[in-house]
């Protein structure tokens, strides 16, 4: 498999992988089209000089979406993967959670493992420092696409309106999961890993993968009291999984703005 080299071609990329997801009623199509989107607000920052280093930028998104990239395509072909993109992968086979909860699976694992390793890689040694600001700017992306995509589901489904209203506009504390705290763990396990030898950081990246892997099974079975909360939700989604993939891949013009 060849992999994109820049922004453009991991566009295209996606595109191939959610047209994939759509012929095959494929659930993995639903973080792809959120990674779409995450990615082209990315490049229409890079165009607005959002980012401090636009070159760098695009390296260190190129990177990052090949993590994504590649552990999709071992795992459709069957190969080896990493254990949290596994369990995320493994969930779209069931018909047991919400959008959301398939949204927050692939965010999980792309944040908390693929982008710490994409920042070390981008940036080894003390030029790790010089990305933080960069590095939030892509977090914010992601966090702001993610809420508005819930917000884009729940006028179409009334019960996801309910279960926003009992958290209190906090989805991620009901379903066990942070993208603040993702973010703040990412950055600090880049920081480790960009001075890390290579032995060292193979294992590093099996812990954290590890540990990945188990907040990936939280939101998959957040405990009897959320699953009730969900369940709601989850009866009135529409279990049309192409239907779903075009409904998200109705771009938000606010949100395509967020890197600007």
């Amino acid at each position: 498999m060849m992999l994109p080299a820049t922004i453009n071609e991991v566009l295209s990329s996606l595109d191939a992988i959610i047209a994939d997801c759509r012929q095959r009623n494929s659930r993995v199509g639903y973080f792809a089209v959120l990674y779409r989107q995450m990615t082209l607000a990315v490049k229409n920052g890079m165009t607005n000089k959002a980012f401090e280093d636009a070159a760098r930028m695009e390296k260190f998104d190129v990177i990052f979406a090949n993590r994504y990239i590649s552990a999709w395509d071992a795992y459709k072909n069957k190969k080896p993967c990493s254990n949290s993109w596994c369990a995320a992968f493994d969930a779209c086979d069931t018909g047991n959670l919400i959008v959301l909860q398939h949204l927050l699976l692939g965010i999980n694992t792309h944040i908390n493992l693929d982008l710490s390793i994409a920042a070390a890689e981008c940036c080894p040694g003390d030029s790790i420092k010089g990305l933080e600001k960069d590095f939030n700017k892509i977090n914010e992306v992601i966090a702001v696409l993610s809420n508005n995509i819930q917000e884009k589901l729940s006028q179409i489904w009334f019960p996801l309106r309910f279960l926003t209203k009992i958290s209190n506009k906090r989805e991620e504390a009901v379903l066990n999961f942070s993208i603040s705290a993702a973010r703040k763990a990412a950055w600090a396990n880049a920081l480790l890993l960009a001075y890390e030898d290579a032995h060292t950081k193979t294992q590093h990246i099996k812990l954290i993968d590890d540990n990945v892997f188990l907040i990936a099974q939280r939101v998959i079975k957040p405990g009897f009291f959320v699953s009730f909360l969900l369940k709601p939700v989850l009866m009135m989604e529409s279990k049309d999984v192409k239907g779903l993939i075009d409904v998200l891949q109705k771009e938000d013009a606010k949100a395509m703005l967020i890197a600007k």
